[in-house]
């Protein structure tokens, strides 16, 4: 009854965290592609190709669904592989539809006509990758109109993220603030796209002040793996047990992943 959780390296660990709270029950099998990370700044044919690689892996390992807890894979990878690869009795979802939910106030598999919302002006925080990729646009014009979204790609923040390096983090995450300010000097939400971004959710509403309100991923995705799972109780893989893999060295990963979670994380090899 395994779930598949894939990232590029560690910030998957955030959705995966909340994940296992609000479903104790199911085991999780992870993957990080640590070797080749961080994806945001590939091309997305390489994106495509790592990407469905791992996926294989966590259907090997047991798991039915799986989620990409990677927004620069979901942007770049996830359409395509859902038009023209995803195997019969499978499923792929990605990270973006659960906060556009938030946003616009409708549940998964709304298909009414795009509607007005509330928030007229989203800042989005995201890798090159996923700004160039233009997925968080499209897929909000399907359910809102009238929303104005100015994207910032904050580049260099992952690596420092994965570092560990708080200091340079944090100067990014003012430094990408206020690039985005200079071209919309009063947001009225933003969204931290990408599943190592909440770790520096405090810095981002610290920088964009207390009148913002910043959406991150983490446990939205949770309350909606939740209700898909109520709903579609078949897609539980057949894998019975949780497991971390990762096509990096494990013994640094673990290391890494020990300090992103302050909890042991035992990694093995994919």
């Amino acid at each position: 009854m395994a779930v598949g959780i894939f990232d590029s390296g560690l910030g998957g660990l955030t959705v995966l965290d909340a994940a296992a709270r609000r479903l104790p029950e199911v085991p999780f099998v992870y993957f990080g592609d640590n070797a080749h990370a961080p994806y945001g700044t590939r091309d997305a044919e390489d994106v495509y190709q790592l990407t469905t690689a791992a996926v294989t892996r966590l259907f090997d390992a047991g798991c039915d669904l799986v989620i990409l807890a990677c927004n620069t894979a979901s942007a770049a990878a996830l359409r395509r592989m859902q038009e023209s690869w995803v195997p019969e009795g499978k499923r792929v979802l990605g990270v973006f539809v659960p906060l556009i939910e938030a946003l616009t106030e409708r549940q998964w598999g709304d298909n009414s006509p795009p509607r007005e919302v509330a928030v007229k002006h989203v800042a989005l925080f995201a890798t090159p990758a996923t700004v160039a990729s233009r997925a968080f646009q499209r897929e909000l014009a399907f359910r809102a109109i009238g929303v104005d979204v100015e994207a910032q790609p904050c580049g260099g923040l992952v690596d420092a993220i994965e570092e560990g390096d708080e200091m340079l983090a944090e100067a990014l995450v003012r430094s990408h603030v206020e690039a985005l300010k200079r071209r919309m000097p009063h947001p009225e939400a933003a969204i931290l796209g990408c599943t190592h971004y909440p770790l520096m959710e405090q810095a981002f509403q610290q920088a964009l002040g207390p009148q913002v309100r910043v959406y991150s991923q983490a446990n939205l995705v949770a309350e909606s793996l939740a209700d898909y799972l109520q709903r579609h109780p078949e897609m539980l893989g057949a894998g019975e047990q949780s497991l971390f893999l990762t096509t990096g060295d494990p013994a640094a990963v673990s290391d890494k992943a020990t300090q992103f979670l302050h909890r042991r994380i035992e990694f093995t090899a994919a």
